[in-house]
């Protein structure tokens, strides 16, 4: 890994970790947006995640003239939420935000986000309202992710996040450092950010600001373009292209191990045990759709054997 950007010595309060891989598209916008915040006392950490195309430019050129840019290239893929953990672990804020090289944020995000957080410090995580834009930057729709959960009790906390959540636009606000030290941030398969909020909000609640300060931009070169876990497994294994992965039961397992990791009571931990019967409902479909990927694997390596055996036999 090679690392530019200057640092003062002073450990700034706020830390901003942009994870990026070819962005050069939208780059330069997120990067405008993130720098115009009217909080200003943060750092700007950047993993490259070993872009090929014009992304390590635009980002030593920013770096060059912006103090607050810290750019690291790694030497490889490591695989997209590998680098997203490394933007953290990066880090040295007492408040910790990831950015991907495409969305946009209104200038007030952090500042309206840090407020709760500084006002309230029974809260782990605050995000504003999203709103979805295309390539263009045009809007789409105001999405409601129905994630401000304040209750008191961790097991009501995960009980409604697991009938919320979907697209976890939540993970791009404004987290208190110290819990994420706790957890395990992000696995590597798909829809892993679904569990990681799940082990997050075990530590305290989710406030939702009520302006619309986050833009998710929506594209071709998007994540979204990946119909299902089993396509975007790609994302997060960059070297192994099939391979069996079991994304949903790794979920599935991450959310118990989640519940086992956290600081409750016994009796509370098998309250939040017994709230995955929410997630069996809403997922249990792609438990099964695991084994049918994985049958249809086996059977295509057992074909493979045939005829290589096949060919052997004959001398070819």
């Amino acid at each position: 890994m090679i690392s530019i950007g200057a640092s003062d010595g002073k450990l700034p309060r706020v830390s901003i970790g942009l994870g990026v891989y070819n962005g050069e598209r939208f780059l330069r916008q997120t990067l405008d947006s993130l720098l115009a915040q009217t909080y200003r006392y943060f750092e700007l950490i950047i993993c490259d995640n070993c872009s090929t195309d014009g992304t390590e430019e635009i980002c030593r050129s920013y770096a060059a003239r912006e103090p607050r840019i810290r750019y690291y290239r790694n030497a490889a893929n490591i695989g997209i939420d590998r680098n997203f953990n490394l933007c953290f672990t990066l880090s040295r804020g007492e408040y910790f935000k990831w950015a991907c090289g495409d969305d946009l944020c209104a200038p007030d995000l952090i500042e309206c986000c840090l407020k709760v957080l500084d006002s309230r410090p029974d809260v782990v995580l605050c995000y504003p309202k999203t709103r979805l834009i295309d390539e263009n930057g045009v809007f789409i729709k105001n999405y409601e992710d129905r994630l401000d959960i304040q209750s008191e009790l961790p097991h009501k906390r995960l009980s409604q996040l697991l009938w919320n959540i979907w697209m976890c636009n939540a993970v791009f606000g404004l987290f208190r450092s110290s819990v994420l030290k706790r957890s395990s941030l992000f696995g590597s398969y798909s829809n892993s950010d679904l569990a990681f909020l799940a082990e997050v909000i075990l530590y305290g609640p989710f406030v939702e600001v009520q302006e619309f300060l986050f833009f998710r931009r929506t594209h071709e070169l998007s994540v979204d373009k990946y119909p299902s876990a089993h396509d975007r497994m790609v994302l997060f294994n960059p070297h192994k292209p099939e391979y069996l992965a079991f994304p949903a039961w790794k979920l599935f397992a991450a959310h118990l191990s989640a519940i086992h990791r956290a600081p409750l009571l016994r009796a509370e931990k098998l309250r939040c045990y017994s709230k995955m019967y929410i997630l069996l409902k809403r997922r249990g479909r792609d438990l099964g759709e695991d084994l049918k990927v994985a049958a249809k694997y086996l059977l295509r390596m057992l074909s493979g054997q045939k005829e290589t055996m096949g060919v052997d036999a004959s001398g070819s």
